[in-house]
Protein backbone atom coordinates (compact mmCIF):
# COMPACT_ATOMS: atom_id res chain seq x y z
CA UNK A 1 0.00 0.00 0.00
CA UNK A 2 1.24 3.58 -0.61
CA UNK A 3 2.52 5.54 2.10
CA UNK A 4 0.16 6.89 4.43
CA UNK A 5 -1.43 9.78 3.73
CA UNK A 6 -0.85 9.47 0.09
CA UNK A 7 -4.25 8.21 -2.15
CA UNK A 8 -3.94 5.19 -3.62
CA UNK A 9 -3.91 5.66 -7.15
CA UNK A 10 -6.77 4.02 -9.64
CA UNK A 11 -6.87 3.47 -13.48
CA UNK A 12 -9.85 3.09 -14.80
CA UNK A 13 -10.51 0.80 -17.94
CA UNK A 14 -13.99 1.52 -18.71
CA UNK A 15 -15.38 2.43 -22.36
CA UNK A 16 -19.39 3.49 -21.09
CA UNK A 17 -18.35 7.08 -20.67
CA UNK A 18 -20.86 8.14 -17.97
CA UNK A 19 -20.30 5.13 -16.13
CA UNK A 20 -16.33 5.87 -16.38
CA UNK A 21 -17.23 9.54 -15.23
CA UNK A 22 -19.71 8.46 -12.21
CA UNK A 23 -17.01 5.66 -10.91
CA UNK A 24 -14.22 8.56 -11.12
CA UNK A 25 -16.41 11.12 -9.46
CA UNK A 26 -17.35 8.57 -7.14
CA UNK A 27 -13.65 7.58 -6.49
CA UNK A 28 -11.73 11.01 -6.43
CA UNK A 29 -14.80 12.03 -3.74
CA UNK A 30 -13.57 9.97 -0.80
CA UNK A 31 -10.53 11.71 -0.39
CA UNK A 32 -8.02 8.80 0.42
CA UNK A 33 -8.92 7.29 -3.33
CA UNK A 34 -7.51 9.05 -6.28
CA UNK A 35 -7.98 8.30 -9.74
CA UNK A 36 -4.69 8.98 -12.63
CA UNK A 37 -6.00 7.82 -15.68
CA UNK A 38 -9.04 6.24 -17.84
CA UNK A 39 -8.84 4.19 -20.62
CA UNK A 40 -11.81 2.98 -23.03
CA UNK A 41 -9.46 0.70 -25.52
CA UNK A 42 -6.74 -2.36 -24.57
CA UNK A 43 -4.06 0.45 -26.08
CA UNK A 44 -4.66 2.90 -23.98
CA UNK A 45 -4.96 1.10 -20.65
CA UNK A 46 -1.62 -0.46 -21.57
CA UNK A 47 -0.10 2.72 -22.26
CA UNK A 48 -1.54 4.05 -19.04
CA UNK A 49 -0.82 1.60 -16.26
CA UNK A 50 3.10 1.48 -17.48
CA UNK A 51 3.09 5.60 -17.58
CA UNK A 52 1.30 6.33 -14.06
CA UNK A 53 1.69 2.42 -12.12
CA UNK A 54 -1.62 2.54 -10.48
CA UNK A 55 -1.90 1.18 -7.01
CA UNK A 56 -4.79 -0.37 -8.38
CA UNK A 57 -7.00 -0.94 -11.61
CA UNK A 58 -10.56 -1.33 -12.15
CA UNK A 59 -11.37 -3.65 -14.96
CA UNK A 60 -14.54 -3.82 -17.22
CA UNK A 61 -14.74 -7.11 -18.00
CA UNK A 62 -15.32 -6.22 -21.86
CA UNK A 63 -14.15 -3.61 -23.91
CA UNK A 64 -14.54 -3.11 -27.99
CA UNK A 65 -11.11 -4.19 -29.04
CA UNK A 66 -10.51 -6.46 -26.14
CA UNK A 67 -11.53 -8.54 -22.96
CA UNK A 68 -10.66 -7.52 -19.93
CA UNK A 69 -8.46 -10.90 -18.76
CA UNK A 70 -6.54 -9.90 -21.59
CA UNK A 71 -6.05 -6.74 -20.77
CA UNK A 72 -5.22 -7.14 -17.41
CA UNK A 73 -2.96 -10.08 -18.67
CA UNK A 74 -1.43 -7.44 -20.46
CA UNK A 75 -1.23 -5.09 -17.89
CA UNK A 76 0.52 -7.30 -15.43
CA UNK A 77 3.51 -7.92 -17.58
CA UNK A 78 4.41 -4.52 -16.81
CA UNK A 79 2.94 -4.35 -13.00
CA UNK A 80 2.98 -7.85 -11.97
CA UNK A 81 1.66 -7.33 -8.56
CA UNK A 82 -1.57 -4.48 -9.37
CA UNK A 83 -4.57 -5.65 -7.68
CA UNK A 84 -6.98 -6.12 -10.63
CA UNK A 85 -10.91 -5.69 -9.81
CA UNK A 86 -13.12 -6.62 -12.05
CA UNK A 87 -16.41 -4.75 -12.80
CA UNK A 88 -18.73 -7.07 -15.10
CA UNK A 89 -22.34 -7.42 -16.55
CA UNK A 90 -21.24 -11.73 -17.41
CA UNK A 91 -21.84 -13.12 -13.90
CA UNK A 92 -20.77 -16.35 -15.77
CA UNK A 93 -18.70 -18.98 -14.47
CA UNK A 94 -16.36 -19.13 -17.22
CA UNK A 95 -16.10 -15.23 -17.43
CA UNK A 96 -14.87 -15.83 -13.75
CA UNK A 97 -12.53 -17.75 -14.49
CA UNK A 98 -11.13 -15.80 -17.09
CA UNK A 99 -10.88 -12.85 -14.59
CA UNK A 100 -9.66 -15.14 -11.68
CA UNK A 101 -6.69 -16.23 -14.16
CA UNK A 102 -5.90 -12.48 -15.02
CA UNK A 103 -5.63 -11.65 -11.86
CA UNK A 104 -8.24 -10.91 -10.23
CA UNK A 105 -8.84 -9.90 -6.77
CA UNK A 106 -12.38 -9.15 -6.86
CA UNK A 107 -15.07 -9.46 -9.33
CA UNK A 108 -18.07 -7.19 -9.19
CA UNK A 109 -21.32 -7.44 -10.68
CA UNK A 110 -22.10 -4.01 -12.27
CA UNK A 111 -25.27 -3.85 -10.54
CA UNK A 112 -23.51 -3.48 -7.50
CA UNK A 113 -20.70 -1.94 -8.67
CA UNK A 114 -21.18 1.60 -7.33
CA UNK A 115 -21.91 1.11 -3.71
CA UNK A 116 -19.23 -1.46 -3.64
CA UNK A 117 -16.14 -0.54 -5.86
CA UNK A 118 -14.80 2.03 -3.25
CA UNK A 119 -14.34 -0.44 -0.42
CA UNK A 120 -13.28 -3.13 -3.10
CA UNK A 121 -10.15 -0.98 -4.18
CA UNK A 122 -9.21 -0.14 -0.78
CA UNK A 123 -8.91 -3.55 0.72
CA UNK A 124 -7.60 -4.45 -2.78
CA UNK A 125 -4.61 -1.85 -2.03
CA UNK A 126 -4.03 -3.63 1.02
CA UNK A 127 -3.60 -7.06 -0.32
CA UNK A 128 -6.66 -8.48 0.28
CA UNK A 129 -8.22 -11.10 -2.00
CA UNK A 130 -12.45 -10.28 -1.93
CA UNK A 131 -13.00 -12.77 -3.77
CA UNK A 132 -14.23 -16.02 -1.12
CA UNK A 133 -11.69 -18.35 -0.74
CA UNK A 134 -14.11 -21.40 -1.39
CA UNK A 135 -15.49 -19.88 -4.18
CA UNK A 136 -12.12 -19.39 -5.56
CA UNK A 137 -11.36 -22.64 -5.10
CA UNK A 138 -14.52 -23.73 -6.98
CA UNK A 139 -13.13 -21.65 -9.77
CA UNK A 140 -9.46 -22.67 -9.89
CA UNK A 141 -10.87 -26.41 -9.55
CA UNK A 142 -13.74 -25.97 -13.18
CA UNK A 143 -10.83 -23.62 -14.50
CA UNK A 144 -8.52 -27.42 -14.42
CA UNK A 145 -11.09 -28.93 -15.57
CA UNK A 146 -11.93 -26.89 -18.61
CA UNK A 147 -8.42 -26.83 -19.55
CA UNK A 148 -7.99 -30.80 -19.58
CA UNK A 149 -11.43 -31.12 -21.40
CA UNK A 150 -10.05 -28.78 -23.90
CA UNK A 151 -6.59 -30.60 -24.11
CA UNK A 152 -8.43 -33.98 -24.76
CA UNK A 153 -10.84 -32.09 -27.56
CA UNK A 154 -7.72 -31.20 -29.14
CA UNK A 155 -6.71 -34.65 -28.97
CA UNK A 156 -9.52 -36.02 -30.32
CA UNK A 157 -10.06 -34.08 -33.00
CA UNK A 158 -6.47 -34.33 -34.24
CA UNK A 159 -6.23 -38.22 -33.58
CA UNK A 160 -10.10 -38.33 -36.32
CA UNK A 161 -9.11 -38.10 -39.67
CA UNK A 162 -11.48 -35.94 -42.02
CA UNK A 163 -13.55 -38.79 -43.33
CA UNK A 164 -14.27 -39.88 -39.47
CA UNK A 165 -15.73 -36.21 -38.72
CA UNK A 166 -18.08 -36.79 -41.80
CA UNK A 167 -18.74 -39.75 -40.53
CA UNK A 168 -19.54 -38.78 -37.15
CA UNK A 169 -21.61 -35.73 -38.11
CA UNK A 170 -23.74 -37.93 -40.48
CA UNK A 171 -24.40 -40.91 -37.40
CA UNK A 172 -25.25 -37.70 -35.29
CA UNK A 173 -27.89 -36.78 -37.38
CA UNK A 174 -29.35 -39.78 -37.38
CA UNK A 175 -28.08 -41.81 -40.47
CA UNK A 176 -27.23 -45.76 -40.19
CA UNK A 177 -24.14 -47.11 -41.83
CA UNK A 178 -25.86 -47.91 -45.06
CA UNK A 179 -27.55 -44.29 -45.28
CA UNK A 180 -23.78 -42.60 -44.84
CA UNK A 181 -22.18 -44.48 -47.19
CA UNK A 182 -24.99 -43.49 -49.84
CA UNK A 183 -24.38 -40.27 -48.74
CA UNK A 184 -20.44 -40.49 -49.08
CA UNK A 185 -20.47 -42.14 -52.08
CA UNK A 186 -18.51 -44.56 -50.21
CA UNK A 187 -18.79 -48.48 -49.59
CA UNK A 188 -21.32 -50.16 -46.86
CA UNK A 189 -17.96 -52.35 -45.77
CA UNK A 190 -15.64 -48.79 -45.88
CA UNK A 191 -18.64 -46.82 -43.80
CA UNK A 192 -18.33 -49.96 -41.01
CA UNK A 193 -14.76 -49.17 -40.78
CA UNK A 194 -14.60 -45.62 -40.03
CA UNK A 195 -17.26 -46.29 -37.47
CA UNK A 196 -15.04 -48.62 -35.53
CA UNK A 197 -12.51 -46.49 -35.85
CA UNK A 198 -14.34 -43.43 -34.94
CA UNK A 199 -15.49 -45.98 -31.39
CA UNK A 200 -12.19 -46.89 -30.93
CA UNK A 201 -10.91 -43.28 -30.55
CA UNK A 202 -13.46 -42.18 -28.22
CA UNK A 203 -13.05 -44.84 -25.73
CA UNK A 204 -16.75 -45.76 -26.66
CA UNK A 205 -19.01 -48.90 -26.89
CA UNK A 206 -21.67 -48.16 -28.46
CA UNK A 207 -22.77 -45.20 -31.21
CA UNK A 208 -24.83 -43.13 -28.62
CA UNK A 209 -21.98 -43.34 -26.45
CA UNK A 210 -19.28 -42.01 -29.35
CA UNK A 211 -21.86 -39.55 -30.06
CA UNK A 212 -22.53 -38.60 -26.46
CA UNK A 213 -18.71 -38.47 -25.91
CA UNK A 214 -18.93 -35.84 -29.49
CA UNK A 215 -21.57 -33.63 -27.36
CA UNK A 216 -19.21 -33.46 -24.72
CA UNK A 217 -16.22 -32.36 -26.14
CA UNK A 218 -17.53 -29.96 -28.86
CA UNK A 219 -16.41 -32.98 -31.59
CA UNK A 220 -19.62 -31.83 -33.56
CA UNK A 221 -19.40 -28.38 -34.12
CA UNK A 222 -15.76 -29.13 -35.92
CA UNK A 223 -17.60 -32.04 -38.12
Amino acid sequence: MPPEHTPITVLLVEDHLLVSEGLAAMINATGDLKVVGTAATAVEAVRLSTLQQPDVVVMDSHLPDASGADIAGLIREGQPAVPIVFLSADESEVAMIAAVRAGACAYLPKSRATADVVEAVRRAAEGEMLIPAAQLARLLARAHEMSRDEADRRRLVESLTRREMEVLALMADGLDNRAIAAELGIGFTTVRGHVQNILEKLDAHSKLEALACAARYGLLDAA
